[in-house]
């Protein structure tokens, strides 16, 4: 119904202006005696009759370019071209409407820029994913087979299969890492920081490395007040902090050294991790932290790729952040920055 009214509001003005000018002229002709007052009646009713027509021309001449204006604005749009009669400064209605198709079409165009990206990273996802799954079911696979051969020995047996279950751990540790790194990136990975202390947080991260460390002769240190509490999530920044220590003990050589150093900084506890390892290359600071990477200096270790990238997830989830500093040859030292005071840094 408004559609319509608005559609012939023109005709119906002019209607109007029509009856009004007829009823006037048969009102006052009829009462009138004198011609010359009589035919400028008739003028002015002409008059109106006449600017009812002006305007209803000049009504639909507006209307109707308005509606070009607005095709072709949609026009250029949908070939992704910027329309050439937009008119950003103008204060006009048809410049209000374009305004807004436009702002709608980039908002279109980054989220089908947004859903690229995530297709993107779901194919390189899938590939990584590929790619570290396809060594442990291969090796057991292998390993299978070779059990299957009756002439083997009972000392060959238990060697293999001590080595396929080696596998299945690789891989049952990949499942799961690959578990909480999709957790991470879907939003679905939830922390619960309360006032806790922080040493109690580290010896459980500490608990994490230490028989590792033992067999490989690894001295390990924790320097760290037992008063100071930190806001965290104590289960996840546990794991956090064990995941550094795992890389400083995995890369460091037999007989050095892996300590933990507790100080305040600023508005943060600062946690400093130092081992005697081969270090990092300094364009390496970043990559460290990215989903899979493994330094080719250090592809020959055991691991994925995912314990640093975990453990920067954990904590910039929880207001904080993890820099690197290091010395090739002499050591690295990773710092993790925990806000000291009490703020919700779940999500």
């Amino acid at each position: 119904m408004k559609k319509t009214g608005i559609r012939f509001a023109p005709v119906l003005i002019l209607a109007a202006a029509a009856a009004l000018a007829a009823v006037l002229f048969w009102l006052l002709w009829e009462n009138v005696p004198q011609a010359a007052v009589r035919y400028g009646v008739l003028a002015v009713c002409g008059g109106i009759a006449l600017l009812a027509v002006l305007w209803t021309a000049a009504e639909r001449y507006r209307v109707g370019r308005f509606a070009d204006e607005i095709c072709a604005t949609l026009d250029a749009v949908m070939a992704g071209r910027t329309p050439e009669n937009f008119h950003p400064y103008e204060d006009s209605l048809a410049t209000k409407v374009q305004g807004r198709l436009l702002q709608y079409y980039d908002m279109m165009c980054e989220g089908k820029m947004q859903g690229e990206r995530d297709k993107e990273t779901l194919q390189g996802l899938v590939s990584d994913i590929s790619h570290q799954v396809k060594t442990p079911v291969a090796n057991i696979k292998l390993y299978t087979g070779i059990l299957r051969k009756p002439q083997l020995t009972q000392t060959e047996r238990e060697r293999f299969l001590a080595t396929m279950e080696t596998q299945v751990e690789k891989l049952d540790f990949l499942m799961q890492s690959l578990i909480k790194m999709s957790r991470l990136e879907t939003g679905t990975f939830l922390l619960h920081p309360s006032e806790e202390r922080l040493e109690d947080t580290i010896a459980r991260a500490m608990s994490i490395v230490w028989g590792n460390a033992e067999r490989k002769g690894i001295c390990l240190s924790v320097a760290c007040e037992p008063q100071v509490t930190v806001w965290h999530d104590p289960k996840w920044t546990a794991e956090a902090i064990g995941n550094i220590l795992d890389n400083a003990v995995k890369y460091t050589p037999e007989g050095g050294s892996v300590s933990v150093t507790v100080r305040p900084w600023q508005f943060y506890t600062r946690i400093d991790i130092a081992d005697t390892g081969p270090g990092i290359a300094k364009e390496h600071y970043h990559d460290v932290f990215r989903r899979f990477y493994r330094a080719p200096e250090v592809a020959g270790e055991e691991g994925v790729g995912l314990g640093l990238y975990l453990a920067n997830g954990i904590i910039t989830r929880q207001k904080g952040y993890i820099s690197v500093k290091s010395k090739e040859g002499e050591g690295t030292v990773f710092t993790v920055y925990l806000l000291s005071e009490g703020m919700d840094g779940g999500e």
